[in-house]
């Protein structure tokens, strides 16, 4: 019984610690993995954002940025900040405009589920 009560005093300590960590590296609030796969559907077709950030999200030179590393131009690089950034369009320092949307007449819940598919680019795992 002593070894029980010990294994469970155990377990209830390191979850302590263990879900906080697990937590924190989990998906921004109201992002699901669906909302994830929708978006990279949305960001490598109807969406049109592959055109000038590639099919990869790597960028375009002279077009549009890379998205997959942590330097951001128009944002933070939170999820909120990516939403607010392709609702309301943005330019880069050659003059390229992405305007609100990408363009296409995307629905805002489309927007959403690409900006969850670029902040999940952005933010691998290291390996």
């Amino acid at each position: 019984m002593k070894s029980m009560i010990t294994r469970l005093v155990f377990t209830v300590g390191a979850l302590v610690f263990i879900v906080p960590a697990v937590a924190a590296q989990g998906l921004p609030e109201g992002v699901t993995e669906q909302m994830i796969t929708e978006g990279e559907t949305i960001f490598k077709a109807a969406g049109i954002c592959f055109t000038c950030h590639g099919q990869d999200a790597k960028g375009v030179p002279g077009l549009g940025a890379d998205l997959t590393d942590k330097e951001w131009t128009h944002s933070d690089g939170t999820y909120e900040d990516i939403v607010a950034t392709i609702m309301k369009g943005a330019t880069n320092a050659t003059g390229a405009v992405m305007p609100p949307k990408g363009g296409p007449p995307l629905t805002d819940d489309q927007v959403k589920a690409v900006a969850a598919y670029v902040w999940s680019v952005s933010n691998k795992p290291s390996k």
